[in-house]
Formats: C-alpha cells, sequence, structure tokens
C-alpha cells in the first residue's frame, strides 16, 4: 500500500499568520494611507491597475509513441494454424516448433487440437496448457541465424525497452488485439508467418500484407482466438498491437508461463505465502 503524506500548506500558513498581525495590530493608531502617496508610487499603481499582456502559450511537445498510437491493421486475410499442426499444401512448414522455440510443442503440453470436438472451452480437452492457447505467428522475426537482425532496432518500436541481448527476440510473447464482427480477442506473438519471416515494413509500417497461396494472409490465429471471435478457417480480421497494462481480463489472460497474468499471480501468491508464514505463531520463538 502507497503511503500518502500530506504537504505543509506554506502559503495558506503565512496568510493565516498576516491575518492575526492585522487583527493584533488593528488597534493601534496608524497614519492615513494618503500619507504614503507621492507622485511616483501614485503613478506605480495607476500602471499596476492596467492589465496584463497577453502571452501566447507555448506549443504543447508531441507526445512520444505509446502502445496507444498503434493503428489497427484493417481487414487483413486471416488463417488458423496450430502448435502441432502438419505440413501441408497451403502450410509447407510443420508447426512442431516455432521460430523461438525448438520444442514448442513440448513446452506446451501437446497437440493443441483445433477440432471443436476436442476442446474443452478455449483450451484442448487432453490437459491444461503450459502456455497460452491464445497466441498468433505475423510475418516478421527480429532474430536470424542467433543474431538481431540490424534492422530491428530501427523498426521495432519497444526494441530499446525490451531489447536484452543479441539474438534474443524483443517480438516473442508481446501482446496484440484481434477485431473480428464486433469482438475482441488478445493473444500473444509466439511464431513467425504466414509465409515471410521479414515482412517489417508491413508488421510495423503502412504496407499491406504481400501476396501468398493463401490470399494474402497476414495473421495466423490460435483455435482459441478463432473459437472466441467465430471465426472460420480463413477469414478477415483486424489487428494492432497493444501494452501488457492494456489487456483486459479475459480467458487470454489464465493459462501459460509465457503469459504476463499468469505470473503475475504466482509472484503475488509467493508473497502471500511469505508474509502468511512470517505472521504465523509458530513463526515468533521467544
Amino acid at each position: 500500500m502507497r503511503l500518502c503524506r500530506v504537504p505543509l500548506r506554506p502559503v495558506q500558513n503565512a496568510h493565516a499568520s498576516l491575518m492575526l498581525t492585522a487583527v493584533f495590530l488593528g488597534g493601534l493608531a496608524t497614519p492615513s494611507p494618503a500619507a504614503y502617496v507621492t507622485p511616483k508610487s501614485q503613478a506605480a499603481f495607476e500602471q499596476a491597475k492596467q492589465p496584463a499582456p497577453r502571452v501566447k502559450p507555448a506549443a504543447p511537445a508531441l507526445a512520444p509513441k505509446t502502445p496507444d498510437s498503434f493503428p489497427w491493421k484493417r481487414r487483413i486475410v486471416t488463417t488458423v494454424f496450430w502448435i502441432g499442426e502438419a505440413p501441408a499444401k497451403n502450410n509447407p512448414v510443420p508447426n512442431d516448433k516455432s521460430s523461438w522455440d525448438v520444442r514448442w510443442v513440448h513446452n506446451y503440453g501437446g497437440y493443441d487440437n483445433p477440432d471443436p470436438s476436442g476442446r474443452r472451452g478455449y483450451i484442448p480437452a487432453a490437459f491444461i496448457p503450459r502456455q497460452n492457447p491464445f497466441y498468433v505467428a505475423l510475418p516478421y522475426n527480429d532474430v536470424g541465424r542467433g543474431r538481431t537482425k540490424p534492422e530491428a532496432a530501427k523498426v521495432i518500436p519497444w526494441f530499446k525497452d525490451s531489447f536484452v541481448r543479441p539474438g534474443v527476440s524483443v517480438c516473442k510473447s508481446r501482446w496484440i488485439a484481434i477485431h473480428h464482427r464486433g469482438r475482441i480477442a488478445y493473444a500473444q506473438w509466439e511464431d513467425v508467418g504466414p509465409f515471410r519471416t521479414d515482412h517489417w515494413e508491413y508488421v510495423f509500417g503502412d504496407e499491406r500484407p504481400a501476396p501468398n497461396r493463401n490470399g494474402g494472409a497476414g495473421l495466423d490465429v490460435s483455435p482459441a482466438v478463432r473459437d472466441y471471435l467465430g471465426m472460420k478457417g480463413k477469414d478477415v480480421a483486424d489487428w494492432k498491437f497493444v501494452d501488457v497494462s492494456q489487456v483486459p481480463p479475459g480467458p487470454w489472460r489464465r493459462h501459460g508461463d509465457n503469459n504476463d497474468f499468469v505470473n503475475l499471480r504466482r509472484r503475488a501468491n509467493v508473497i502471500l505465502a511469505a508474509d502468511t508464514r512470517a505472521e504465523s505463531p509458530a513463526a515468533h520463538i521467544d
């Protein structure tokens, strides 16, 4: 709990002191105010009565670019992909690993079955996922061959705040919002695609997705995102980046070692448990 200190009010205290002094001196005989008026003081008095000249206010400084200023990418062809997906005609790369996790299936906990009959709510029916089931892929990777790409520092808006060391992605697990027919889901960026890995001009700029065999798809979403938004296997959606502080409560905050909200709850529980032990009678031995 943050304690709030009430600031002293020196101006008001000084004013009160002057008022008390005036009351104390009120009974003393004082010369008439006219006795102190001189031509010079009269002129100064008249000048003081004139209205002060208007000062043009300084132009406000431009606000720095924040996650609030990220624009929506409108009407993006969106396809569904899932962890453990086998190669297919329009998806030649298997999804047993991601661009940032060579043990993606294992770390997730298993196959993210997209079949509605094999799901329970927004998670697979067979297990509770160890990573957030609300995930997406976008066609840019800031890391290549174990090194951070040279353009990454220039094109990724949050690069300076998130950079840890060369070769570690600042894009992985970033939150985005996806809008479809009046509903908005939130998900984490966990893989690269569809098809391209270098299209930063679209992901961070104003370009449209490049043509590809999936009709120019520029966003892949997980079965959980599909189900929450009521999307088809291939559909159209809007998306934009959001800061973690802008992610509202929802099923996207429930699961995953990579989930900011899960980790926050875990840390809070550890602190609570430590406080409980410290306050228990057994902890105080005389």
